[in-house]
């Protein structure tokens, strides 16, 4: 009796370990499912809405996990370049969608080399360069196609820009200020080696900047503060467009480095959520969702950064031309064919 106790113990364990492990693998299964329909969700909510397939994302069923493995080597054959932008929508900043941090991105997916351009948002536009009947900032273009139709706000924006520094640009993207803070806190924060003291506040819109010199462990609205800073009407110095630039690659560095990082359901799952919510593209869904899915292969191994420093003379900075030409040549190396890439003037 007792040893046919001892055998029926040891076959309930056994049992009890299957039925256990059988768990674990339906749960991870369901997780995996529900991440990816997460993700074509996210895609689709990003992407061209034109491109965001006339036939629709199928919820990926059982038996279809596979799909997630993600791509282990680049599947575009061509630099591609992105123009990157963030705009402040909060309640309070007189409704403008200009534009307040501009970069123009490009990488080669073969040599996994990047060259990021960052644009000073002050920067002078001649009536002459853009064919409009004034001069801008070049912050200004984006907030005007929106208000003519915001169907094609981005298409006309990308397609200035292309013709203006004669760079062919693939796709552009735009995010949220507040939808950037969430990301931030969702990754748990950044530890930011902060440059100089920083204060100010407006109460019109409900800026609130105070960070002290020093490196520092920093929150969502901290790193936004840090990166937006130039002027103080409470006592500190105030920072140039130059300076500004040379935060953003220092935050986009470790906002790389971060998202290559991230590993489980829950944390993509925030990401994801924010993403859709804050971030708008020309991207169709399937090219996003290929870039989504070999982000780890495509991200850059390394990263040229150029920076516009300019003379301010109100309201605008003036860059050197040759400076400019240096800078945008530098982007047009990496694209061979990019004076057949550009768009058509009409």
């Amino acid at each position: 009796m007792k040893h046919t106790a001892r055998v029926f113990s040891r076959r309930h364990t056994l049992w009890a370990l299957i039925v256990f492990v059988g768990l674990i693998l339906a749960s991870a299964s369901i997780y995996a499912i529900y991440l990816y329909n997460k993700m074509n969700d996210t895609i689709d909510r990003i992407a061209a809405p034109a491109a965001s397939s006339p036939t629709g994302t199928k919820p990926l069923q059982t038996g279809a996990v596979a799909n997630l493995t993600p791509v282990t080597k680049p599947m575009f054959d061509k630099p591609l370049t992105f123009l990157l932008t963030a705009v402040d929508e909060r309640a309070g900043s007189e409704g403008s969608l200009n534009t307040d941090v501009m970069m123009l991105f490009s990488v080669d997916p073969t040599t996994r080399q990047a060259t990021v351009v960052s644009i000073p948002r002050d920067l002078e536009v001649t009536a002459e360069q853009s064919g409009f009947s004034d001069s801008h900032k070049v912050n200004y273009f984006y907030a005007y196609y929106y208000n003519q139709s915001k169907d094609t706000a981005l298409s006309e924006t990308k397609k200035l820009f292309s013709n203006l520094y004669n760079v062919p640009i693939d796709y552009m993207a735009v995010i949220n200020f507040d939808g950037f803070r969430q990301l931030i806190d969702s990754l748990g924060g950044m530890t930011i080696d902060v440059d100089m003291d920083m204060k100010y506040e407006d109460v019109s819109d409900g800026t609130n900047i105070h960070l002290s010199k020093g490196v520092q462990h920093l929150n969502g609205k901290q790193v936004l503060d840090f990166i937006r800073y130039r002027k103080s009407n409470l006592g500190t110095a105030e920072s140039s467009d130059l300076v500004r630039n040379e935060r953003e690659q220092q935050v986009l560095n470790q906002l790389l480095d971060q998202l290559t990082s991230l590993n489980g359901v829950s944390a993509w799952g925030k990401v994801l959520d924010i993403a859709g919510n804050s971030v708008k593209s020309d991207i169709p869904a399937d090219d996003l969702r290929t870039m989504t899915l070999a982000y780890k292969t495509l991200k850059p191994q390394e990263v040229n950064y150029i920076h516009l420093d300019g003379e301010w003379e109100s309201p605008y900075v003036v860059v050197k031309q040759e400076d400019l030409d240096q800078a945008f040549a530098a982007l047009r190396t990496q694209s061979p064919d990019s004076i057949d890439r550009l768009p058509q003037t009409n």
